[in-house]
């Protein structure tokens, strides 16, 4: 690799990364900094899915540069669908149960399903930041003599 390329799949890596693993980090970081400020537990487990947007663009960058690379091409993607279909599922549950519209009280079984499926696609996109993060570091290792 010549390093005009190298140094764009770097730059893709590194965006994909930050784009994944900011919807993860952005809870905990806001939950702390509540309990220092106000001393009060606050925890918005949704905030993944909100940000999904930016999941599937940095996902999106993660396989560009992981095929790019011929790294992690299969951990990536497989990570990718599972998040993808964990968010429609999750969102496809909560309209046809009727939980979304109100039409179903809160705390049911709906409820719980959903979010269960909203659980594990925010432990997909830690997976998929966790990826990144490996990824990265294959890209930036100097190459041995």
């Amino acid at each position: 690799m010549n390093k005009n390329p190298l140094v764009f799949t770097r730059i893709l890596a590194v965006g994909g990364t930050v784009l994944t693993g900011l919807p993860v980090l952005s809870p905990l970081i806001l939950t702390l900094v509540l309990m220092i400020s106000r001393n009060v537990f606050l925890f918005d487990y949704l905030m993944p899915a909100e940000f999904f947007p930016a999941v599937f663009v940095g996902a999106g960058l993660l396989l560009w540069a992981a095929l790019r690379a011929h790294l992690f091409i299969r951990p990536i993607s497989w990570t990718t669908t599972t998040a993808a279909a964990l968010i429609v599922l999750a969102q496809g549950l909560a309209i046809v149960t009727g939980l979304s519209s109100g039409k179903v009280a809160r705390g049911g079984w709906q409820e719980i399903a959903a979010t269960v499926l909203i659980v594990g696609y925010a432990l997909a996109v830690l997976v998929l930041a966790l990826l990144g993060i490996r990824l990265c570091r294959a890209l930036f290792r100097k190459p041995q003599a």
